[in-house]
């Protein structure tokens, strides 16, 4: 083993354990991080209002001025993670300050380093003195998590001048997968509102934008070789109104995103540490898919764009080996555009009143020796999987994949409730924990409806969503198989963008640090107390959070 490595800095001294070759998740810091005797009184811990609350944090004395005069010192390969602090410092505070080589020296220098053998993976470290400010990070990744952090301490100006309190502070996440979803089938939002929801994310740590691409209302991104997808697809002929679920608005809905602003998206995600997982719903959610091309249904006619929200009965076709391979184009340009992992295949909510009715899906079941239609959807997923594992990557579904027998490899995205989750980690598959009681952000905040904007139903407060813990009812030996959460935001009844935001924040953030921080460190009183300064900050972000009032509980 690597004899450990120590850090003075600034009267901090760290000591750290090299990371564990074998097993990255078995690394512990060691630390012997001390203030020395420096007192902390004094010390007013609302001042650091950090969210998601950070692993350790220990008050310093004094306080770090920032202002135009200080530097950025970073190594050329942190160049993208100092010119995002530098970027963010111009936007935020007005201050203009330049990057220089990561040995420049004097007072003033926030200096980035990227060390891996601190913590695990995604793990930093952040350090301020009067003097000088270093942010350690194991990887690029943590050094970002980092400046995220030290984003949330630089307070309101005076004098050309902000102050950051003396810190150290430890921080690592409890899970590695802490997204958002977002889908853009129901409602389109256009790139620019989405570059702006993937800044919002960062700054709480968020890292997986999963992004739900099609669906009955609408599909959204262009297939090249399937021109109807973008000529048809993505265009209905009118809504529900947003009070009236049965009525419809009379006015044409749509849009898609081209091939380039993929592209274009998933490079900004990326330069904020964000991966973009994709998701083309199957074998269910497929009207949009089927009007275009009608002879991957089972009734191969007669199909139409879907204008009311709610499943629809109509699905791809299991018993046609052409739906196959056109999901296999499909998916091929999909990896083609997203690195991602993880390919999100839907597998929810899938009627089998086609298959049961469709010739060739009955020829299907016989041939291959299946129970029942339940049996034919596992089949469907599993056909899909081994086309994803040979390309490198892995299927993700939502519980409903459960159904019938799960595929080998498949991970599970438990979303009614925990069972499905439960179930899966038990049996040895990776889960991601969204259930609909706590992660479900197109629910209402309040149960006085008349004073909120539409939602889809339910009620979900803040302190629900707050309550959240990914590894409630997993068995401690499966516990390994979870690999984080999400909160998710369905749009059939949010059209606008003000909307949205209102529907995700504060509630995202109250996930992300469910996502982050350990039990120990999350109490909801104080939590509150630490929002408030955020909600100022999205204000001025141009977010349209949903107010909250001084003395709410929930």
């Amino acid at each position: 083993m690597t004899a450990n490595i120590i850090i003075d800095f600034a009267g901090f001294v760290c000591e750290y354990l090299p990371i564990d070759p074998v097993d990255r998740r078995r690394t512990k810091l060691y630390s012997q991080a001390k203030l020395g005797d420096v007192p902390t009184h004094g010390i007013v811990m609302s001042t650091f209002n950090i969210i998601p609350y950070p692993t350790i944090l220990e008050p310093g004395p004094g306080l770090f001025a920032l202002h135009g005069n200080c530097r950025i010192a970073a190594a050329p390969e942190a160049g993208g993670v100092a010119r995002f602090l530098r970027d963010r410092l111009a936007e935020e505070t007005d201050l203009k300050l330049d990057i220089v080589p990561a040995d420049s020296s004097g007072k003033g220098v926030i200096r980035l380093v990227v060390l891996p053998v601190l913590l695990d993976f995604e793990g930093y470290q952040l350090i301020v003195a009067p003097d000088e400010t270093i942010i350690l990070g194991s990887s690029l990744a943590a050094l970002f998590y980092g400046v995220q952090t030290l984003r949330q301490l630089w307070g309101p100006a005076g004098d050309d001048e902000y102050q950051i309190p003396a810190c150290r502070i430890e921080d690592v996440p409890r899970f590695r997968w802490r997204g958002l979803h977002l889908d853009v089938s129901r409602h389109f939002f256009d790139v620019a509102f989405v570059k702006k929801f993937l800044d919002t994310m960062a700054l709480y740590k968020f890292n997986v934008l999963h992004w739900h691409l099609t669906d009955d209302q609408g599909w959204r991104v262009e297939m090249e070789g399937h021109p109807r997808l973008s000529e048809i697809s993505a265009w209905r002929a009118a809504s529900p109104l947003p009070h009236d679920r049965h009525t419809l608005d009379g006015r044409p809905y749509g849009g898609f995103y081209t091939q380039a602003q993929i592209r274009e998206i998933v490079a900004y995600a990326q330069s904020r540490f964000i991966t973009v997982v994709p998701e083309i719903e199957m074998p269910g959610h497929a009207m949009a898919a089927l009007a275009a091309y009608p002879e991957l249904g089972c009734r191969g006619e007669g199909y139409e764009v879907g204008q009311y929200w709610g499943i629809m009965k109509e699905v791809f076709c299991a018993g046609n080996d052409d739906v196959f391979a056109f999901l296999e184009e499909v998916l091929n340009q999909v990896m083609g555009l997203f690195p991602s992992e993880f390919i999100h295949i839907g597998g929810d909510e899938c009627p089998k009143d086609a298959w049961q009715a469709c010739p060739k899906c009955q020829a299907r079941i016989k041939a291959e020796g299946l129970a029942n239609e339940h049996e034919l959807q596992s089949y469907f997923i599993r056909r899909i999987e081994r086309f994803l594992l040979e390309n490198g990557r892995r299927l993700i579904g939502w519980d409903e994949i459960l159904e019938g027998g799960l595929a080998p490899n498949a991970t599970v995205m438990s979303w009614r409730g925990s069972a499905g989750g439960i179930a899966a980690a038990t049996a040895g598959h990776d889960v991601v924990m969204t259930p609909n009681t706590h992660c479900y952000l197109d629910y209402y905040q309040s149960e006085d409806r008349d004073n909120e904007p539409p939602g889809i139903g339910g009620y979900l407060p803040l302190r629900v969503s707050y309550a959240f813990d990914p590894l409630e009812g997993i068995p401690l030996n499966s516990q390994r198989h979870v690999l984080g959460g999400q909160g998710n935001l369905w749009t059939e009844y949010i059209e606008a963008p003000e909307h949205l935001e209102y529907m995700a924040y504060p509630r995202a953030q109250a996930l992300a640090e469910a996502l982050w921080s350990a039990p120990p460190k999350r109490d909801f009183a104080e939590f509150k107390t630490r929002l408030r300064p955020h909600l100022l900050r999205l204000g001025r972000m141009g977010v349209s959070y949903r107010p909250v009032p001084l003395d709410f509980d929930d």
